[in-house]
């Protein structure tokens, strides 16, 4: 079983319109998401590429085809409400997600409860990213997404040997 989460690594703004899209309305920060995938421990094994602050972890996760990866591993991930309506299979669920409350639609205790168990069982994805986002490089961090994505995949490297050790 592995943790799937996105997160958002807030960035400086760049000058121009092109930065525009790197900007997330839900964080109000400009910033780049990424996907990341951990181990039950927390160890981080694999980040997505840099995508613009306004992407969503559905559409990250299926740009990266996550759901065909786990399927084709044989493996299942625990994810957070980010990740609702991705895996639509009710007899054979890779991705498992909590209950979603609304106005009309109130949690029973069962599922409040599943919820909770969910979140211990998430609670390493959450700890890791912490983690990676102690480097300060990444206050700085005023760059394209592709010379990012590598930035990030070097502190992921470095983030397991510091955290390993």
């Amino acid at each position: 079983m592995v943790l799937i989460d996105g997160t958002l690594i807030a960035t400086q703004r760049r000058t121009g319109k092109a930065d525009r899209r790197n900007y997330s309305g839900k964080r109000h920060h400009h910033g780049l998401h990424f996907l990341a995938l951990t181990d039950e421990k927390g160890r981080l094994i694999w980040i997505s590429a840099a995508r613009p602050g306004r992407t969503h972890d559905n559409t990250a996760a299926r740009q990266d085809h996550i759901l065909t990866h786990l399927r084709a591993a044989g493996l299942g991930a625990l994810a957070d409400l980010g990740f609702r309506g991705l895996d639509n299979d009710k007899l054979d669920p890779m991705i498992v997600t909590g209950f979603h409350a609304s106005r009309t639609h109130k949690l029973t205790p069962g599922q409040k409860t599943a919820n909770r168990v969910l979140a211990v069982g998430r609670a390493p994805v959450e700890h890791s990213f912490a983690h990676l986002k102690n480097w300060r490089t990444l206050t700085k961090l005023r760059t394209d997404p592709a010379r990012a994505t590598q930035l990030l995949r070097a502190l992921l490297v470095l983030t397991n040997l510091e955290v390993n050790r």
